[in-house]
């Protein structure tokens, strides 16, 4: 019989079951069935594979720390082979493999105690007396330098009782304020920080909270026991003073908490008025100045203005970031625009190395439509943020989407928990959504020659004025025929003739394609910006190569399929895109259309007709407003449930059985509008 090294308790060994997640453990046996499961033990890193780290937890066991139990993504972790790591054993299998868990904590100190796990039992480790375990200089405010509360020594001779919490003389001379911005200069000291805390998230550990202030942002982590909220009358929105260590974890700065006091009076005043101020002074650009004299884009300077302090605002505000867009090349472009304007400014105020990828989220859509299902996703993980990690509510960025009526319910249930949004699109917004969200950027002219690019790439442009001359080709990519000299001569001007620019908008076409639900945030960066190691130019042109082989097949197959009629002396290709197309391969059904119509075009009026199962799409000479066009067909098919879309350009939805009415109804009034 012995004792508890952390509360003295009499236990069969040397510490008791409630504290044998708060004691790092050292593994000296041959087996994997020798380790148990629940305990953290001290490893080293193996290797990296697509699904995860390799830690060798002793000399000839190996486990795998599986890449959906970090905290933060693979590629942002800076552990090299060889590295010392902490992690948990949550099961040891029949076939031998050891499954691993994260540890937020990543050095002996921030245990409450270290034992050796050995094949007869636990022990202390060499040179510690078989009596009492060292488990940390108790520090200001009764914490263990590790964070944890002071803890009992035990012996084992007799139960001890624990002992109590020790009283630690204030300083004599109070710690002045330091701003987070500067802690990277000042590992190891004791800083006293003023701000406001924008989250807080309990860990297995300590209690990690994270604070702002004017200049950037930092993690905080109290430990009052293992998996227990430490100063739980502190929650997200409060402004206190917070003491503590500044040291770096996995090569960002932490602050190993010692004392939060939430601020009241003057103290507090003080502390919101700086804060104020600060957000006042990052958020509004200082000017307006477009990337070139487009008329389209001059005409909403304002808009663009108010775009770009929204996005700003939400950056100082250490406010998440989601950027919604349609998965075309366009709509890929644009968000990518805003995305390269965004990162750096995230990376500059939050000490976490992987900040961007919690405080910046690229989410492309199939459609035009920010419809009730994305919301909904949006929304489930909006709240699960901020019920789990403390996170404050986003700022939703919809771009090349959600500008019509069809959107207003999902901005609406946006509007029931407070989130932001703005819209930047290349058709008018419908007023609906004018007075759904905060800031629309749409043209102010239906027949305006100006892509959701153009736009994003302008708003983006005032976000971060460093990257200005990163964005100045992309709206030249966004247009696939027509592209307005001004951005023509921009883009030659940053070195991308007209081959680099096709180049990139047909891969990005392609790319879009595949796996249309996920940013592919660093695929999207080498393509447009050349970020990875020789990206630039061979990857634009091998991807681009593929797409026009792929792409040219299919139009062969539509064009042998498609009808060429008359109506009303208009010209009709017409394809059943349902029979005549390989729907679920590349292309898709819009970008094949879209590339018929350039190709088939004649003089005069002309339409091309694509008729889905369900759908009807239009590209006509000149424009044809499908809401118009649907207003008919759904006159002369009155039991045919036909429904306009996404706005002017959108496409036509009705019910299956009445698709060959509606065909009908479609070139009568295509006649009637044109002919």
């Amino acid at each position: 019989m012995g004792n508890c090294i952390i509360c003295g308790k009499p236990v069969d060994g040397l510490v008791c079951e409630s504290h044998e997640e708060d004691v790092a453990f050292e593994f000296e046996g041959t087996s994997p069935s020798q380790l148990t499961p629940g305990r953290f033990y001290r490893g080293s890193v193996d290797g990296y594979a697509d699904f995860g780290v390799f830690v060798d937890v002793g000399d000839h066991v190996t486990g795998l720390l599986h890449r959906s139990e970090l905290d933060r993504r693979l590629e942002s972790l800076e552990w090299e082979p060889g590295d010392a790591v902490y992690v948990q054993v949550l099961d040891v299998r029949d076939n031998g493999n050891v499954d691993l868990g994260w540890s937020i904590r990543q050095s002996a100190r921030e245990f409450r105690g270290e034992l050796v796990d050995a094949p007869d039992g636990e022990r202390l480790p060499d040179g510690e007396e078989d009596g009492s375990v060292d488990v940390g200089t108790p520090s200001a405010g009764g914490s263990t330098a590790g964070g944890g509360q002071a803890v009992a020594e035990a012996t084992t001779n007799e139960t001890v009782a624990a002992t109590p919490t020790m009283e630690v003389e204030e300083p004599d001379t109070p710690l002045k304020r330091t701003t987070i911005g500067s802690l990277a200069d000042q590992v190891g000291s004791i800083v006293r920080l003023e701000g406001e805390v924008i989250g807080v998230r309990q860990t297995s550990g300590p209690t990690v909270f994270e604070l702002s202030d004017e200049s950037a942002t930092v993690e905080c982590a109290a430990f009052e026991e293992a998996g227990v909220r430490a100063y739980p009358a502190v929650d997200v929105g409060d402004v206190v003073a917070l003491e503590g260590e500044v040291e770096r974890h996995h090569g960002s700065i932490q602050v190993e908490t010692e004392r939060i006091e939430r601020l009241e009076g003057e103290g507090l005043e003080a502390v919101e008025s700086r804060l104020a101020e600060a957000v006042e002074d990052e958020a509004r650009p200082a000017d307006v100045e477009p990337l070139a004299d487009h008329d389209a884009v001059l005409a909403l300077e304002e808009e663009l203005l108010e775009a770009a302090t929204a996005i700003r605002r939400a950056v100082v505000e250490a406010r998440p970031i989601v950027i919604r867009h349609a998965a075309t090349a366009d709509g890929y472009v644009a968000g990518a625009a805003v995305e390269r304007a965004v990162l750096p400014l995230v990376r500059e105020k939050h000490t976490r190395d992987d900040a961007e990828y919690h405080y910046v989220e690229r989410r492309p859509l199939e459609g035009r439509i920010y419809d009730m299902d994305a919301a909904t996703d949006d929304v489930t993980d909006m709240l699960e943020a901020r019920d789990r990690h403390g996170e404050g509510l986003p700022l939703f960025v919809l771009v090349g989407t959600g500008s019509t009526a069809e959107s207003v319910d999902a901005y609406e249930l946006l509007d029931v928990y407070g989130a932001d949004r703005l819209v930047i699109d290349d058709t008018p917004a419908d007023g609906a959504v004018a007075d759904a969200v905060s800031v629309v950027v749409t043209p102010t002219e239906p027949d305006a020659t100006v892509t959701a690019t153009a736009l994003s790439a302008n708003v983006a442009a005032h976000v971060n004025a460093d990257v200005r001359g990163e964005l100045a080709h992309l709206p030249a990519i966004s247009y696939w025929e027509g592209a307005p000299e001004e951005y023509v001569d921009l883009a030659a001007e940053a070195g991308y003739d007209e081959t680099a620019v096709s180049e990139r908008r047909e891969a990005v076409a392609l790319e879009a394609y595949y796996q249309s639900y996920k940013d592919k945030r660093e695929l999207v960066a080498d393509l447009l910006f050349g970020d990875g190691e020789g990206a630039e130019g061979d990857l634009a042109a091998h991807v681009s190569g593929q797409f026009r082989a792929k792409l040219d097949a299919e139009i062969e197959t539509a064009r042998l399929n498609a009808e060429r009629l008359e109506a009303d002396g208009v010209a009709v290709l017409a394809l059943d895109t349902a029979a005549f197309t390989h729907r679920f391969d590349f292309p898709s059904t819009g970008l094949l259309l879209d590339e018929l119509f350039r190709r088939e075009r004649e003089e005069g009026p002309f339409v091309l007709l694509g008729l889905d199962e369900d759908e009807l799409h239009l590209r006509a000479t000149p424009d044809v407003d499908v809401r118009e066009l649907g207003g008919l067909v759904d006159g002369a098919t009155a039991d045919a449930g036909v429904r306009a879309v996404g706005g002017r350009d959108g496409h036509l939805e009705f019910l299956v059985g009445e698709r060959a009415a509606v065909r009908e109804a479609a070139l009568e009034a295509v006649g009637e509008l044109l002919g």
